[in-house]
């Protein structure tokens, strides 16, 4: 059973500040952004969002980032809470969508036990605008019959995907994989995925998406490691494997470098 709504307290909302380009932000974004007395911000956020907010807003930085030293969850569930209670409007300003690998769900969750009012903005995801900004669908009639969206970064203590039934199960029914935060485990990632997909399936690397330090490059299954290294590709990426991405040579992307690796055939 829900804990009793408290009335008296402040609320709290989880907005999703897109991939990196303000320009993508939602207008209930930045309405909410500017109505917020207190804003709890991502690590991956662009500080130019922050030009929506009150000037009397206070403004708490409690980065995220893979690979780094970041803000423990708990406290911030923990911050998020104890300023609500205060009656303050708290706005959780996080890269991508909030419930797409930005631990949302969890916030929800803590925030609802305390009887605290909540609201979800949610917000473009860096796996969309990635392929987006290349003019590149995720899924396709002829290419690719749905998406998956996968993290490549396993939670402590977790055995994590299984990237060999994944592998097979994008194989037989034509997905496209989106990983998110997968390049520390790319070498793993990409030896599991070959027992079950072609060493030939097209593969992009996309950094900094939506940025003007957006970089690219283009690899197959076979070579994705060998690509990162080469290229100096570095977090946070996105990784994206399958068949839509088959004639994305002949697509010009001025913003982005691009090299491309082919195995042979």
């Amino acid at each position: 059973m829900s804990a009793r709504l408290n009335t008296s307290a402040g609320h709290v909302t989880l907005v999703g500040a897109g991939p990196g380009d303000p320009d993508l932000l939602t207008l209930k974004a930045v309405k909410a952004i500017a109505s917020a007395t207190v804003l709890l911000v991502d690590d991956l956020v662009n500080d130019a969002v922050l030009a929506h907010a009150a000037p009397d807003a206070r403004v708490v930085y409690v980065g995220k980032r893979g690979g780094c030293a970041s803000t423990p969850q708990v406290f911030i569930e923990k911050l998020m809470l104890s300023e609500a209670q205060r009656g303050e409007h708290v706005v959780r300003l996080k890269g991508g969508d909030p419930f797409i690998f930005g631990r949302g769900g969890e916030e929800v969750e803590a925030l609802q036990a305390a009887g605290i009012a909540v609201q979800v903005v949610n917000g473009i995801t860096s796996g969309l605008a990635a392929l987006s900004s290349l003019n590149v669908p995720l899924t396709h009639r002829e290419h690719a019959h749905g998406v998956v969206f996968v993290t490549g970064h396993a939670k402590p203590g977790d055995s994590g995907t299984d990237w060999v039934a994944l592998a097979h199960t994008a194989q037989q029914a034509k997905l496209t994989l989106v990983i998110y935060m997968g390049v520390s485990g790319a070498a793993g990632i990409q030896s599991a995925l070959l027992q079950g997909l072609p060493g030939d399936t097209p593969v992009a690397i996309i950094q900094n998406a939506s940025l003007p330090t957006q970089r690219h490059a283009l690899a197959t299954l076979a070579t994705l490691q060998t690509t990162l290294q080469t290229e100096r590709l570095a977090s946070p990426s996105v990784i994206v494997v399958g068949y839509v991405l088959q004639g994305l040579q002949a697509v010009n992307a001025p913003q982005s470098s691009f090299a491309l690796q082919s195995a042979q055939r």
